[in-house]
């Protein structure tokens, strides 16, 4: 599915799928399905042409005409999901009294009769449709409307250096950037590495001052080669063309250049740069391919010191432009506060005397929505400023108001929105959809990444690439190459992976706008700008801005019952409609929502088309049994619900299920409560307690990640579980927790004779008392199926050797470690250089049995570190100084470094003397990481207290 052909994508396989022989259409009702399958096509190829050029530059009516097939389409696929809905779910097996074979035959007679009553349904459907399709296209041919060409570029320039009438406003981007990248363009070393090509991409988002810095830099240094060139290429650009102007600019003034084919042109660009140290700078590059070409032109090392700047908004460019060693990428950084508000004010008030004191607060919340991009300031700056006089303040709190919105009519705004779009054009239809559906979020949201994803294949965005890949996979796809097109920012976490994203206040105003004019998503804010629902309604946001919502009631607008997507934030869970009010909703997301004395969910079991349900910390006690009506449902998120302690057994309905995220909660006992859900991918929270259970994860073979909670656990309970584990093949994230700290270790035990860990496994956490032999078994038997571990958590370790740090730091893809061990432990333990090299977080707490040692050169890439001193081990082991290798080790540290200082049995002077050596090393780290000291006065397996010693810095 995506926004220019609505439900195109996703119809037409369903109109295939109706015209197979199980479904038994009588031949008329066929020879419609087939005519309706074929107009379709052809409309659906015209609309992806329509969806490529700007709205700006669509015709009144191609822009009618592609909204009516669009609605069209939303109606046809709810008609034939319905179809399919009733006579597919005649299949599902729900839970029936056996003993009774009259009420079996009485089933199987309704179900006969409700299969012909769908095959009349639908043969009238299919007709009314067809009807409306030759309607739609006979209006379209009386009025003669073309398609227009999407072919012609766009005539508008995507730089906008008119935009920057004065480079020197762009306060922030002269001096530390510059430098910056000047340093970057200059080679430290020898002077045959300073001679040598170098190569810098300069990438980030639109707006953020690439093409002025890359001129502030070219302006500075150009008089120091034999040769120059600053050539823009744009978004359509022609290769021959862009290699002439290099040549021109670089001072070849041959007159047959325009005679010339690219090879040529190659060629000879390549020849006159062979003995010259030239400084060429190829300015917003858009496109792999047209670099590879262009490349070729620089690939001589002539060793004369030359420069080559490029610059992009796309990331996976830059990494094509920087394939040598020496090359680098430079990502843009946003302006600082101090620079923005310098640059706003500096355009809107030229005196000396600087902003009003009146404007101040609204000067300083229109600055956060710019975010520091200086295109944003200067086309909003603009926007205030009339001529010599300074717009009212009233006319800065409209402005202010609808940004964000999409709605403002400001011609400057609807210029910055313009320039904006040049990379949303620029994207894949998919990829389009994906950015604009994130439009139902508010300004300034924390958007979780997986949850993102499981939303947009409920949506249907989400198409198979090879055969058996998984949908979620294919759509984290997506989300990468958003990210690497600037379109959405990462959100990392503690060890540099990415959890989630923002989006940039000017490009939710950019996609606000877009969804607005498509009438993709109804945005309702309380705001009164867009409570306006004009036609039929597919996706609604209501969000709690302004926490009112007055006005009228939702249920009071028409075209409610066709919505198919609703997410509700917060507060605004009170203007909710009854669920029997939506016929066709595919998600239905209430996070966070508070619904312990709500009734929202009442007649959940009707939204048979539901495939997406977000009940992750909404507080109620019960799950109701009518959720395994949800024949359909792909993705149930249940997380962040401590009150909830039972699955119904009714979830073994759910065929369908993809993800099932859940605080620790059991299932209701019963057969088979498992083993029906065979599409599952990800498993978390489930409490396992009955064997039964523990065998049937065994069927569960498409499973990648599963969290799961023993309670009271047997032998025969973890021998079936990991027997079941074995067959599970896909497995990349596992974590284990087991409440029963007497019988847990034999679960460790179990999977370290039994379970070989699949090659795909990232992330293994546990929670329970182990010995690190089932570890070093794994690695010892077969280190490749340990090859893409990244993550390793074991809490209550029985004791930690220097072998066992040894063989966990050769595991070259790990990210974060945390080792906690509460028994006896050897008594130094050294970190080495050659080990642990792509460590971002590691934590080694061992106790009061034990002191650490960091070699030079040890963990190159951690920034966070967290280990344990045993100050009476140091101290009989003859370091008195309490020298642990931090001093001038640990280069990377940058966020903190925590220590667990154990004293029990040292004297006071002595603990005393520790702290301050180990805090004298840190302290003197040249990245300043926050330092934390814990001091305890007893060991963590004596648990003893000594309340003089016990002391917390």
């Amino acid at each position: 599915m995506n926004i220019v052909t609505g439900a195109m994508g996703s119809l037409l396989p369903k109109l295939g799928q109706l015209l197979m022989d199980e479904y038994n259409l009588h031949k008329r009702v066929k020879k419609d399905v087939e005519f309706l399958r074929k107009e379709l096509e052809s409309m659906h190829a015209a609309l992806i042409k329509v969806g490529e050029v700007p709205p700006d530059q669509l015709d009144g009516q191609v822009k009618l005409w592609a909204d009516e097939v669009r609605d069209l389409s939303y109606n046809m696929e709810d008609v034939v999901d319905k179809f399919l809905v009733r006579v597919d779910g005649d299949g599902i097996q729900l839970p029936h009294d056996n003993s009774s074979r009259f009420k079996e035959l009485k089933n199987k007679m309704i179900g006969l009769f409700k299969k012909a009553k769908n095959h009349h349904r639908i043969a009238d459907a299919v007709k009314e449709i067809k009807e409306q399709l030759q309607e739609v296209a006979a209006r379209r041919d009386r009025n003669k409307v073309v398609v227009p060409n999407p072919t012609e570029p766009i005539t508008i320039d995507p730089c906008l250096r008119a935009l920057y009438a004065e480079a020197t406003e762009l306060v922030g981007i002269y001096g530390k950037k510059d430098q910056e990248l000047m340093r970057l363009l200059s080679m430290e070393g020898d002077d045959a590495s300073k001679n040598r090509l170098k190569k810098v991409s300069v990438v980030g988002f639109g707006g953020l001052g690439k093409t002025t810095l890359a001129r502030a830099v070219y302006d500075k240094i150009k008089g120091d080669f034999d040769c120059r060139a600053f050539v823009p290429v744009g978004q359509n650009p022609d290769m021959k063309k862009v290699l002439r102007d290099i040549l021109l600019d670089l001072g070849n003034p041959q007159s047959d250049l325009a005679m010339l084919g690219a090879n040529q042109l190659i060629k000879k660009l390549h020849e006159f740069l062979e003995n010259r140290r030239y400084l060429v700078i190829i300015d917003d590059i858009w496109d792999e391919k047209l670099w590879e070409g262009i490349s070729f032109a620089f690939s001589n090392r002539n060793n004369l010191g030359s420069r080559l700047i490029t610059t992009t908004r796309d990331f996976d460019v830059s990494k094509s432009c920087c394939l040598s060693a020496d090359d680098s990428i430079y990502k843009m950084k946003s302006l600082s506060t101090d620079d923005s508000r310098r640059l706003f004010h500096k355009r809107i008030f030229p005196d000396a005397s600087g902003c009003p004191s009146e404007f101040q607060q609204v000067s300083e919340d229109i600055l956060k929505k710019c975010g520091g991009v200086p295109l944003a300031i200067i086309t909003i700056a603009s926007a205030l400023a009339s001529g010599q006089q300074v717009k009212p303040k009233h006319e800065w709190d409209i402005l202010l108001q609808s940004l964000g919105s999409g709605v403002t009519k400001d011609n400057s705004l609807v210029e910055m929105r313009r320039i904006l779009s040049f990379s949303y054009y620029n994207l894949p239809s998919h990829l389009k959809t994906c950015l604009l559906y994130l439009c139902i979020y508010p300004e300034d949201s924390t958007i979780d990444r997986d949850r993102l994803i499981w939303k947009w294949v409920a949506e249907g965005f989400v198409h198979h690439g090879d055969q058996g890949t998984s949908l979620f996979l294919v759509g984290l796809n997506y989300f990468n190459q958003l990210i690497n097109r600037s379109m959405i920012q990462p959100i990392y976490d503690n060890i540099g992976q990415i959890y989630g994203c923002r989006v940039h206040d000017m490009v939710l105003d950019l996609i606000c706008n877009l969804s607005h004019e498509a009438k993709f998503v109804y945005v309702l804010d309380g705001t009164g700008d867009n409570m306006s629902f004009q036609g039929n309604v597919r996706r609604l946001s209501i969000q709690d801005r302004n926490k009112d919502h007055q006005g009228t009631p939702l249920t009071d607008f028409m075209g409610i019952s066709r919505v198919r997507s609703i997410t509700i934030f917060k507060s605004a869970i009170k203007i909710m409609p009854t669920l029997s009010r939506f016929e066709v909703l595919r998600v239905l997301d209430l996070s966070a929502c508070n619904l312990r004395k709500s009734s929202s969910l009442e007649g959940v079991g009707h939204l048979i088309h539901l495939r997406y349900l977000g009940l992750s910390g909404i507080g109620f006690r019960e799950l109701s049994t009518e959720i395994g009506k949800l024949q359909f449902l792909e993705v149930l998120d249940l997380r962040i619900n401590k009150y909830l302690d039972e699955l119904p057994s009714t979830l073994c309905n759910l065929r369908r299920l993809i993800c099932l995220n859940v605080c620790p909660c059991k299932l209701v006992p019963a057969a088979g409560v498992l083993q029906n859900l065979t599409s599952i991918e990800v498993l978390r929270g489930v409490l396992i307690s009955l064997n039964i259970i523990a065998q049937e994860f065994g069927n569960l073979a498409r499973l990648r990640k599963l969290h799961i909670e023993f309670k009271d656990g047997s032998l025969d309970l973890y021998e079936g579980f990991v027997n079941s584990l074995c067959n599970l093949h896909r497995i990349e994230s596992l974590r284990i927790d087991c409440n029963s700290r007497e019988t847990s270790s034999e679960l460790m035990d179990l999977l370290g004779e039994r379970w070989v860990p699949p090659v795909h496994l990232r992330e293994f956490e546990s929670w329970m008392p182990s010995q690190l032999s089932t570890l070093r078994g794994w690695i010892k038997r077969d280190s490749s199926h340990l090859s893409n571990l990244s993550d390793l958590i074991l809490n209550s370790v029985k004791e930690v050797q220097q072998e066992d740090v040894e063989i966990i730091g050769g595991l070259l893809s790990l990210r974060r470690l945390c080792i906690r061990s509460t028994h006896q432990t050897q008594r130094l333990l050294v970190i080495r250089a050659d080990g642990f090299r792509c460590m971002v977080q590691f934590e080694l707490n061992c106790g009061s049995a034990t002191q650490l040692m960091f070699e030079p050169g040890a963990l190159p890439r951690a920034e966070a570190v967290e280990f344990s001193l045993g100050v009476r081990v140091a101290k009989e082991d003859g370091n008195c100084g309490f020298d642990l290798g931090l001093q001038g080790n640990l280069l990377s540290l940058r966020r903190y470094v925590r220590v667990w200082m154990y004293c029990g049995g040292a004297r006071v002077g002595e603990f005393k003397e520790a702290e301050a050596a180990v805090r004298c090393a840190l302290e003197a780290h040249p990245n300043h990481p926050a330092i934390e000291i814990n001091m305890f006065a007893y060991s963590i397996a004596e648990g003893a207290h000594d309340d003089d010693l016990c002391e917390e810095n």
